[in-house]
């Protein structure tokens, strides 16, 4: 017998299925927020990609021996 026997226990089923549902959707949503808040905050990873490409293009645009002969 748990804590939440005495009122928990007296839902009906689609009672309880609700509060779990909602127990459960409160939790993933707060999980997803979190994370994204915590990971959306540095913009690393857009920096090298931009320098990555930066790079590429100066290597292109310079003349290549293979493409003169």
């Amino acid at each position: 017998m748990g804590i939440l026997d005495g009122t928990f226990g007296r839902l009906a089923p689609k009672a309880k299925n609700l509060v779990v549902a909602g127990g459960l959707s409160a939790f993933v949503f707060g999980v997803y927020f979190y994370t994204m808040r915590a990971v959306g905050g540095s913009d690393e990873l857009q920096v090298a990609i931009d320098k990555f490409e930066q790079e590429k293009q100066k290597k292109e645009s310079k003349p290549s021996l293979a493409s003169n002969t």
